[in-house]
């Protein structure tokens, strides 16, 4: 075992942080990075130490290590597919729809969501679920406060409905905000929602192992209902669709077969 790896073991017993999923080269590059700026050099041992007792770099440490990039309607060819392809099969008057955002970082993703829900469906019944590991991007998408560079990708007349303009920041306004539950989740450690129509998990696995990216794509298996979408990202295409159970709807979208 060498010296990194003894890191990452020391951070699981004593911080209960696992990194082990997560592809060595990148994540040793980022660790060795902040350890740099910090002072530590190579000093692994002094760091966990360090992130243990002090809270500020204990919090500077989740937040460099977890990628919290997002946007509004991000790749709209794929929002273009969700809304008129995904969503309309989805449609029922006998229930309320479940969406989960799993891995949303700021909010962007589910917020976006719950804008077309509104707009185009707005008879339809649903609930958002938005989760992730980082509570500090966590408390912003719940604030729910944007610079006007973060709304460029959403069209005019969106913002002038969801949004309010405070100073130089447009803040979600309650009614939506009101749609959607943000909740701190793990998923290489936290237990998974059930019978889920669709989840959106876009460009948070691929910073796994291969080995793990499978077992969460069984785990979003069995948290979907039958007939429910899993969306990942564009760089995300699933190799081994049929072990799994998926079918291959369109690119990066997968169905779990009716029953």
């Amino acid at each position: 075992m060498d010296s990194y790896e003894q890191f990452l073991l020391a951070l699981k017993q004593k911080l209960d942080y696992d990194l082990s999923g997560y592809k060595r080269k990148q994540m040793e590059r980022r660790i060795n990075s902040l350890m740099g700026v910090l002072g530590f050099a190579d000093n692994y041992d002094e760091f966990v130490e360090a992130i243990r007792k002090d809270e500020q770099i204990c919090h500077r440490f989740l937040d460099y290590i977890t990628i919290n990039v997002s946007e509004f309607f991000r790749n709209p060819t794929q929002w273009e597919v969700l809304q008129n392809k995904i969503l309309p099969q989805l449609l029922s008057k006998e229930k309320s729809l479940s969406f989960w955002s799993a891995g949303c970082a700021t909010g962007e993703e589910p917020y976006s969501l719950a804008i077309i829900m509104e707009e185009l469906f707005p008879a339809q019944k649903y609930s958002i679920l938005a989760t992730d590991c980082d509570h500090g991007v966590l408390q912003k998408a719940k604030e729910g406060f944007y610079l006007a560079r973060s709304v460029q990708t959403i069209p005019d007349k969106y913002v002038y409905k969801y949004f309010l303009t405070k100073g130089d920041r447009y803040c979600i306004k309650d009614e939506l905000k009101k749609k959607i539950l943000f909740r701190n989740h793990n998923l290489l450690r936290d237990e998974f929602p059930k019978r889920i129509d669709l989840i959106l998990c876009r460009n948070v696995v691929i910073y796994f192992k291969e080995e793990i990216k499978e077992q969460l794509y069984f785990k979003f298996y069995d948290a979907l209902r039958p007939g429910g979408f899993l969306l990942t990202g564009s760089t995300e295409q699933i190799i081994q669709v049929k072990k799994i159970g998926f079918e291959t709807v369109t690119s990066f979208f997968y169905r779990r077969p009716l029953l």
